[in-house]
């Protein structure tokens, strides 16, 4: 059985978390990313719209295995009066799992801001009752408040802020006996995995069963990521987080194999081949079904018309789209069933 190699999954990770890349905003993760590939020599190209396609070798009916570096966050949607920013949201970002937050503004110039997600009113203190139990609303009671000295719309803009400015959350990463606490293991953390399978194939050359590629998209939280496939492909794999919940077998410390989400029945053939490397590679997992707000990019390509076979495997995941919590042994199974796929 492979090794899984912890202390570059955790570092790949880190460094990938520190470039903001709320959907659409991608050049900075991908700049991050190409280092990561120039450093294990693996070849790439991108794509005309941000994604990184990098090419594993192999022979033969292709795969493509995704994992997606967008983030959800926010964008600028008008400068209130008195310089605080109405703001919406980029992707599946709901204003009671952000609240207090710290930010990032980035103007399109260039520039970058702080600032913090606040209700207005803002102090529980000073507060009426009734205004205190209105859920937030980014239409109507929720802001970006800077840390700058701003007072009026005009005091805002002098600063190069306008509509349409992108607004990344502060990822806050933290590691205990194990877990990860962070904003964006969705998917950061998966595509972490996917470069450290990336990097014991190439280290060991270790000879694939096909054709693989792997494919970092940008844009998946708001549903167009893998549209476009490289040609040849016949089947593709998403590498994404596995939502616990109450009616979920999902478990940080395991590895899912999804069953269907709220678009589709994931492949029945491929999930079984799955099904069947995991439990020959004695890899910890189990199957899981994720409705009714849950799709990965691999669906996308399905959407897109391509005549692919398509499957996700993850590790279980709390939080999700809010501040996340996952365990290392669970990106260690999910590590050891991709690698088995590839290889076995």
């Amino acid at each position: 059985m492979a090794k899984f190699n912890e202390k570059y999954c955790l570092s790949a990770f880190e460094k990938l978390l520190k470039a903001d890349s709320t959907t659409g905003q991608y050049e900075e993760v991908q700049q991050v990313l190409i280092g990561l590939l120039d450093e294990m020599h693996i070849p790439y190209h991108t794509t005309h719209k941000g994604g990184v396609i990098a090419d594993l070798g192999g022979e033969g009916n292709a795969l493509v295995v995704t994992a997606h570096l967008d983030d959800i966050g926010l964008m600028v949607r008008h400068i209130n009066a008195n310089g605080t920013l109405n703001v919406c949201p980029v992707g599946g970002l709901y204003p009671f799992y952000c609240m207090t937050e710290n930010v990032r503004v980035h103007t399109r110039d260039g520039k970058v801001f702080t600032g913090c997600i606040c209700r207005s009113p803002n102090s529980v203190h000073v507060t009426e009752e009734e205004l205190r139990v209105v859920p937030a609303d980014y239409r109507t009671n929720v802001c970006v408040v800077l840390d700058e000295d701003v007072h009026s719309a005009a005091d805002t803009r002098a600063l190069g802020i306008e509509t349409g400015d992108m607004i990344a959350l502060e990822p806050r990463f933290t590691l205990a006996n194990g877990y990860i606490k962070s904003r964006f293991i969705d998917d950061k953390a998966c595509a972490a995995v996917l470069l450290a399978a990336m990097k014991e194939i190439k280290e060991k050359g270790i000879k694939l069963n096909r054709r693989v590629y792997a494919y970092f998209a940008m844009y998946e939280e708001i549903g167009h990521g893998t549209a476009w496939l490289p040609e040849g492909v016949k089947d593709i794999l998403a590498i994404d987080i596995a939502p616990t919940g109450p009616d979920q077998n999902s478990d940080e410390k395991k590895v899912s194999v999804f069953c269907k989400d709220s678009r589709y029945p994931y492949h029945w053939a491929m999930t079984n081949e799955l099904r069947e490397t995991a439990i020959n590679a004695k890899v910890d997992f189990v199957m899981d079904i994720f409705t009714p707000h849950y799709g990965t990019d691999a669906d996308v390509s399905v959407a897109a018309g391509y005549d692919i076979r398509h499957a996700a495997i993850g590790p279980g995941t709390s939080n999700s789209h809010g501040y996340e919590r996952t365990h290392m042994d669970g990106l260690k199974n999910t590590y050891l069933l991709l690698l088995a796929y590839m290889t076995l």
